[in-house]
């Protein structure tokens, strides 16, 4: 049994076509323009007329001195976490030093970190320090030699917000800039005059920041394409509706777009829920993007059980779950589908935000079913060692040339064969 209290309306195909092609415009642009191109929209998107993108070191230590001594407490605390997790994580990555299926033969990999990244913290609707610490420190821990972050002024000034510029200081970027938007990811994905290219591009954006991103890959690599943000909270019939409510305004709260559905086996707590997040509402500090967002977005489904929850929560594959149930760890085994999961009625999804630990960079728009939340796999890669002795080769040299003949690669064939000719 499945029954709609509330439904979402469809989202509506967005042109595409115009989207891609402005963007391949601005990429376009900054290739042959370079720094010419970056102030042009600066000064049209931001209303910037900056002089120089490459933060000072004057300018980080006057965003400090704006900082109390809790915020910036605070900061650290955060850190400290993300970074704690970021090791375990590290040291889960265990290179394969000589692995010998037989005599002779010596195979592995190395895990080695990518040279260069760019952080990209977005800038819009909030200041979002909580995501320069969520980039840059994995990227530190990985290894990661020369590590940027990247952000748009606050519109109609020539500064990114200073908790955001503190933030990337103390997570360790070597270096900042305030350059925002597609234009950013170009810059960093081609380089120009004043900006050196990178190996990898992170972070979240608006959609020309996540077509830029797409459009770049392969120039770089990324972490993947990020959609509106998106909560899925499977209830019982003991949780507080007003709790439920809080958690999915929350989630409304980041963009018009952003997605928040309840699945619970009670039908009266699912009523109680929309009465509450109605009730909220009405003081909301965000109340007019969280009630475009769950006006258009929310749903409220009842279903029979909470196996029937957690299958639909599988194929919906959501970028934040929360399982509010008496016994969360029943379901843990079960959920195959969602970025990052938060297990029990004491874990509201604003802790993996901030403080937690595990990356709140995660995968949207069902992509969780084949990706990861952002980590310290993403700043590494491995490359793979192969050495035979030359009796080793000897045993397999005809098994190799025959191969090779067969897929009429007869240079492949002749690279193995030679090595045995004339007494060699």
């Amino acid at each position: 049994m499945m029954q709609y209290l509330k439904k979402a309306k469809e989202r509506t195909a967005e042109d595409h076509r115009k989207l891609r092609q402005t963007v391949s415009e601005i990429i376009e642009n900054v290739c042959e323009s370079g720094d010419r191109a970056l102030h042009e929209y600066s000064r049209r998107f931001d209303a910037s007329d900056r002089a120089s993108f490459r933060v000072s070191r004057d300018e980080i230590e006057a965003a400090y001195a704006k900082m109390t001594e809790q915020e910036l407490a605070d900061l650290k605390k955060a850190k400290a976490h993300i970074e704690a997790f970021a090791k375990a994580q590290k040291d889960a990555l265990s290179p394969i030093e000589d692995f010998c299926p037989e005599a002779g033969i010596h195979l592995g990999h190395r895990v080695i970190p990518v040279s260069s990244c760019c952080c990209y913290v977005p800038g819009g609707s909030y200041p979002l320090f909580s995501t320069a610490l969520m980039l840059i420190t994995p990227a530190k821990v990985a290894g990661v030699s020369r590590v940027c972050a990247t952000a748009p002024v606050v519109h109609g000034t020539e500064n990114i917000h200073y908790k955001t510029l503190v933030a990337m200081d103390l997570a360790g970027a070597d270096e900042i800039y305030t350059v925002g938007g597609a234009q950013a990811i170009a810059a960093f994905a081609y380089g120009t005059e004043t900006i050196r290219p990178v190996d990898m591009i992170v972070g979240p954006g608006n959609r020309f920041v996540a077509e830029a991103k797409r459009q770049c890959y392969g120039q770089i690599g990324i972490d993947f394409v990020a959609g509106p943000s998106e909560v899925l909270v499977i209830a019982d019939e003991g949780a507080r509706p007003d709790v439920i409510a809080a958690d999915l305004l929350a989630q409304c709260e980041h963009d018009p777009n952003a997605k928040a559905i309840l699945l619970t086996t009670s039908e009266a707590l699912a009523r109680r829920t929309i009465e509450a997040v109605e009730e909220e509402l009405k003081t909301l500090e965000t109340a007019g993007i969280a009630a475009r967002s769950w006006q258009d977005y929310g749903e409220v489904i009842v279903l029979s059980d909470l196996s029937e929850a957690v299958k639909l929560c599988n194929e919906t594959a959501p970028e934040h779950l929360e399982v509010c149930v008496d016994d969360p760890f029943s379901l843990l085994n079960s959920i195959r589908n969602a970025g990052s999961i938060f297990l029990g009625k004491n874990v509201p999804e604003a802790l993996g935000d901030y403080f937690a630990g595990p990356n709140h960079t995660l995968p949207t728009l069902g992509t969780a079913r084949f990706s990861s939340p952002l980590s310290v796999d993403d700043f590494v890669k491995k490359s793979s060692f192969i050495y035979y002795t030359k009796e080793a080769l000897g045993a397999v040299q005809e098994r190799i040339v025959d191969f090779a003949e067969r897929e009429g690669l007869s240079a492949h064939a002749r690279s193995v064969s030679i090595r045995f000719e004339d007494g060699q």
